[in-house]
């Protein structure tokens, strides 16, 4: 698939598909490390944090388990933080700082509005900073809940909206970022206190903005400028005079009317071919794609209540979205429950089945699986 699509300058979209899951790996031989795929992927959308450990061992080999994940975001295998749009991502450590330099700006100002809605000025976001700098100094990271008394001794608001804008200015700023997760918790430390310096902090913004579309592309391809976009909240503008500029080092292919741009360099080579996938609500290679995603078996079966509300996300089987899962972890077990948008046969749940025992390996505990 990998050497037609450079070759030619169409394709059909299930081409266009199986290249992505060759490319990141979800069909091909999995990456050793969750910080490769992090590097790999750029970003990882995370704000359901055990679900993106998930969707990074997807692309692991057989075997890796979620508290091996842990232990090697705690060992600083990436940092999870508020970057490239207001919601959490894992990124490598030194990609932190030059992403945030590029998107950092755009993002902290699409949240103005809130922030007036909040009544945060520019003096209380200062002393905030002040704040964080005292009681984050040296090795022990924080919870926001043991940060909360320290903002309130200063005289600033600890309602949990107040204090979680300010958190996010901090981060969009790169003056703070995730320490070790300790449990369920998230942690904050001073980022500059804690990340070493990185070959690509003095990118300039333009050249920041060049880099992300080339990591981009290179990670998600192939996908369109309005894809980008959305992931990166760079302007369309932006996107172009950058696609420009690596147009000697990138493709692109025309499939289902979109131009759809990829790196012929990445390796699309199927290895593997899991019948089916169980994938986060916030994966990468289903949230990213607005117009040549996953189809779906029933376009008219209702999504109104995001499976993320209660932890879960799309099942593929083959090529087609079929229907949504949810996951409830116990100390006993992980009950998955799999709804499909049409009835699944008997070669559906096989698949799925196989996939759910995967996810439960991945958590070391017994499957109760249901189809409902």
């Amino acid at each position: 698939v990998g050497a037609t699509m450079t070759a030619v300058r169409t394709a059909s979209l299930p081409q266009v598909r199986r290249r992505r899951l060759a490319t990141q790996r979800l069909s091909a031989a999995g990456l050793p490390r969750g910080g490769d795929v992090v590097r790999l992927l750029t970003a990882v959308q995370s704000q359901d944090a055990p679900l993106a450990a998930w969707s990074l061992a997807m692309r692991m080999p057989p075997g890796t388990t979620y508290a091996g994940l842990l232990a090697e975001q705690a060992a600083g295998g990436w940092v999870r933080t508020h970057v490239l749009r207001p919601t959490w991502h894992h990124v490598a450590p030194e990609d932190l700082r030059w992403m945030q330099h590029a998107t950092g700006p755009r993002v902290e100002s699409s949240l103005n509005g809130r922030r007036r809605g909040l009544g945060l000025d520019d003096d209380l976001i200062l002393r905030a900073f002040r704040v964080l700098e005292r009681v984050l100094a040296g090795p022990t990271p924080h919870t926001r809940r043991e940060l909360r008394p320290h903002v309130e001794a200063a005289g600033l608001p600890t309602d949990v909206q107040r204090l979680a804008h300010l958190l996010i200015v901090a981060e969009l700023r790169a003056f703070i970022c995730s320490g070790p997760p300790r449990g369920a918790e998230h942690t904050y430390v001073l980022a500059d206190e804690t990340l070493p310096p990185a070959p690509l902090d003095s990118l300039d913004a333009d050249d920041g903005r060049r880099e992300l579309t080339r990591r981009f592309v290179a990670g998600h391809g192939p996908a369109s400028e309005r894809d980008l976009a959305r992931w990166s909240t760079l302007t369309l503008t932006q996107i172009r005079a950058a696609l420009r500029d690596l147009e000697g080092d990138l493709d692109h292919v025309e499939a289902g009317g979109h131009t759809l741009w990829f790196d012929p360099r990445m390796s699309s080579r199927t290895s593997r071919a899991p019948r089916a996938l169980l994938l986060s609500t916030f994966d990468e290679v289903c949230l990213t794609y607005r117009d040549t995603g996953f189809p779906r078996r029933d376009p008219s079966a209702s999504r109104a209540r995001l499976v993320s509300e209660a932890g879960g996300g799309i099942v593929v089987v083959g090529d087609e979205d079929v229907g949504v899962w949810k996951r409830v972890v116990t100390a006993a077990s992980v009950r998955v429950a799999v709804s499909g948008d049409t009835p699944l046969d008997t070669s559906d749940q096989d698949a799925i089945g196989d996939a759910a025992a995967a996810f439960a390996a991945f958590l070391e505990r017994p499957l109760d699986l249901t189809f409902g």
